[in-house]
């Protein structure tokens, strides 16, 4: 298929490769004289359309703007290739794929295991466990163990997760429901996604708490 013409060439449409059209595209990006085809649809600096050209004409153009000829759709037929710093362009990618690698948020589930007839005192401190994992954005699995005549009372370990998911309900919610896993029962929380946003504010008033507080 044709399109109009430009720059004294007929554009031609990008087609996708088929088997025929030869071997395997290299995951490799080929630049300059490494480009070999003919002809390439040529494409400015700036994002402008030049056309298709032949390459030793790309080639000329790129050398007289100081600019590398880099092939950025080499499935295209003909080949798409573009002006540009191909050095910056590999710095600035990898830049910002260092900072999307340090902004990722790696998600990391706790542990918290109670027995089905925890004592009060005990259960507070579980509690305040499950509470600083989920306030610090942190998935928290919570363990039902139950042993010997226990686990005919599935209903204890299910009313203490029910308990546990509503005592924690301002920095977490229920992710995965309570079921039975053989001799356990295991629910799993996460934190609310505003959770983060909620962070700095709580430490600025447990440091204000702390500069309060008599030494």
């Amino acid at each position: 298929m044709t399109g109009p013409a430009v720059c004294g060439h007929q554009v031609e449409y990008e087609r996708p490769l088929s088997s025929d059209q030869g071997g395997p595209i290299s995951s490799e990006t080929r630049i300059n004289d490494r480009i070999r085809v003919p002809e390439v649809r040529l494409v400015g600096p700036n994002g402008e359309q030049v056309g298709i050209v032949r390459i030793e004409d790309a080639l000329r153009l790129a050398e007289e703007s100081d600019l590398d000829l880099v092939e950025v759709a080499p499935q295209a037929r003909p080949p798409v290739c573009k002006l540009m710093d191909f050095g910056k362009f590999k710095y600035e990618s990898a830049q910002k794929a260092r900072e999307s690698r340090r902004n990722q948020v790696l998600t990391v589930i706790k542990e918290q295991k109670l027995r089905p007839k925890i004592d009060q005192h005990d259960y507070e401190t579980k509690k305040g466990h499950v509470s600083r994992f989920l306030a610090a954005g942190n998935k928290v699995k919570v363990t039902i163990m139950f042993r010997g005549r226990e686990q005919s009372r599935p209903e204890l370990g299910f009313r203490l997760l029910q308990k546990l998911a509503e005592d924690v309900t301002e920095l977490g919610y229920v992710e995965s429901s309570a079921k039975q896993d053989g001799r356990n029962m295991i629910m799993v929380l996460a934190p609310h996604k505003n959770i983060k946003a909620a962070k700095p504010k709580a430490t600025k008033d447990s440091e204000d708490d702390s500069a309060e507080s008599p030494a």
